[in-house]
């Protein structure tokens, strides 16, 4: 016997479920129900449209449309839009509110109504057109639902957004700030450091040679002097990497040959403290991923902390293991005092030298962290680890590469010394404003019998000396009175007679960023000063055999 529950229900049972439904719809507080007839007049106006909009039924039911109690200029709006969209005119009232219904479309959108007291509802609003049994449209259903907490929201992530887009614009305006004076201050300290370590190594070098007393005096000059240079490299550097203006050019490189470059830089420095460095043999290539130059100043630094705070006669060791398939460890291990815990947790902290300030050891404090810094910058990272009386290991891991792929090398300019029995003078311009910088390069150049020097004191002067003498060579300075070297180059190559010309920055300018607009404008070679005078020379020469390649070519 089937259950009762299984009986069908009756009509009367479905009128009584209907009725219900259609009332819990009607007396819903939680969405607006508003329907219209076929024409857009308001019938009925449910209990969730009152509270939402401040109207009675009674102010509403067949007397006005929806768009009547909304925002005319959303209506507009979106008439206009429709009217784009579909190539024909919509009028901007009840027609655009239900248009897409009215063609059996689903249509459902943003709305703002305007509540009897004048305030602004904004809201969600489905339309459906409602059509009898021969499916003509007899009315139109709006269901909408509060959407002020998304508007608040949204206008609270907008403001969000601002603040953070000014703060942004703020911090590129600090950061460029804080790069230009960056590059005035390299240039204002480097400046007086020229004078001082180019006439230093002058007398280093001088004919007849100076006496031991004399000697003495000026390798403190020389030591000094590069020392201070190595402290500003230092400041600036870090400076760099904070402000998020350093750039890597990473790639493929031998670990064996940065190791060689290393030991080959560090090897003087070891020896005058007694101290053994040994370095890894590499049976087979291990290339890795990283900024030669910068990797080279990662483990340069490691090395020369290794060596200056070890014991006397002590040992460096330096070696390698992989501690992945696609990462490489690189110890650095000294057999020095070794660090408490309470410093190690400090070692990474700018210009704290965890007690040495007091001692006789040379350093900022900043190495360290500017090594950090570095390390990070490539992916990689460092640590280190160290017991008191026995040493420390300070590791750095960077990732492995494959090797390079090998090109065809193009022909390489070597530098090769002048022939200096020539009987044919090279002519060298230098462009310089700077009177100690001028006679620095003077002196250097009486060594020089294959080359004339001329002088100019400013950029216009410059431009008018090499377009009359046509040198061989021109040495330009960019902080020049009146237009810049770089103005100067630019105004030489772009005229037949010194376009094949090559121009040699020389500059106290000398951030990567400044290095890296000279080599874009054009330069030659870009030197930073303090000139260091085997540099200065091997340039000079790759220089002028350029020249003359390029004139006997010509």
């Amino acid at each position: 016997m089937p259950v009762e529950n299984d009986k069908p229900p009756n009509n009367q049972d479905a009128l009584l479920k209907t009725a219900a439904l259609q009332n819990a719809i009607f007396n819903s507080t939680s969405f607006s129900s508003i329907a219209t007839d076929e024409k857009g007049v308001i019938q009925i106006f449910n209990i969730g449209a009152e509270r939402m909009l401040g109207y009675t039924a009674l102010d509403v039911v067949n007397r006005i449309t929806p768009s009547e109690i909304s925002d005319p200029r959303e209506i507009i709006t979106r008439a206009k839009a429709l009217s784009i969209e579909l190539g024909t005119p919509i009028k901007p009232g009840f027609e655009a509110m239900v248009f897409k219904a009215s063609r059996g479309i689903e249509d459902i959108y943003e709305l703002t109504y305007i509540r009897k007291d004048k305030s602004r509802l904004p809201a969600i609003v489905s339309v459906t057109s409602l059509r009898d049994e021969k499916s003509n449209i007899i009315g139109y259903l709006l269901i909408g639902t509060d959407n002020t907490a998304r508007k608040l929201i949204e206008a609270e992530r907008r403001k969000v957004e601002t603040k953070l887009q000014m703060a942004m614009a703020a911090a590129e305006k600090a950061n460029l700030a804080k790069s230009e004076f960056l590059s005035s201050m390299s240039h204002e300290l480097r400046t007086p450091l020229s004078a001082i370590l180019g006439f230093a190594q002058l007398m280093e070098t001088s004919t007849p040679p100076p006496t031991a007393v004399q000697q003495r005096s000026i390798s403190q000059i020389l030591k000094a002097g590069w020392y201070l240079l190595d402290l500003i490299n230092e400041i600036l550097d870090l400076a760099l990497v904070e402000s998020g203006k350093l750039s890597l050019s990473l790639e493929p490189i031998a670990l064996s040959h940065i190791m060689q470059e290393c030991q080959a830089m560090i090897e003087s420095q070891a020896q005058e403290r007694g101290i053994k460095v040994a370095f890894p043999n590499f049976p087979v290539p291990c290339f890795i991923h990283a900024d030669r130059t910068r990797m080279k100043q990662i483990l340069i630094n490691l090395l020369s902390n290794a060596i200056k705070y070890n014991r006397a006669d002590g040992a460096v060791v330096v070696s390698f293991q992989n501690i992945t398939p696609e990462r490489i460890r690189i110890c650095v291990q000294d057999k020095g005092e070794g660090l408490p815990p309470e410093h190690i947790a400090q070692l990474f902290q700018p210009f704290n030298r965890l007690g040495q300030e007091t001692t006789v050891v040379e350093g900022t404090g900043i190495g360290l962290v500017m090594t950090k810094r570095l390390i990070e910058l490539m992916g990689g990272s460092i640590g280190v680890e160290s017991a008191v009386g026995i040493g420390s290991t300070f590791w750095v891991e960077v990732n492995l590469s494959g090797a390079p792929q090998v090109e065809e090398d193009a022909p390489a300019l070597t530098a090769q010394a002048s022939d200096k029995t020539s009987a044919k003078l090279h002519k060298l311009l230098y462009v310089e404003d700077n009177p100690a910088n001028l006679m620095l390069v003077e002196d250097l150049i009486t060594r020089r019998p294959d080359i004339q020097l001329f002088s100019a004191m400013d950029g216009i002067s410059g431009v008018e000396m090499a377009l009359s003498l046509l040198p061989d060579v021109i040495l330009m300075d960019i902080n020049l009175p009146g237009i810049n070297g770089i103005r100067v180059m630019e105004i030489l190559a772009a005229d037949p007679r010194t376009a094949k010309t090559p121009v040699v920055a020389l500059s106290a300018n000398a951030m990567p960023r400044d290095i890296q607009k000279g080599l874009e404008a054009g330069f030659f070679r870009y030197l930073t000063k303090p000139i260091k005078v085997n540099e200065f020379m091997e340039t000079l020469d790759v220089a002028m055999q350029f020249s003359g390649a390029q004139k006997s070519g010509s």
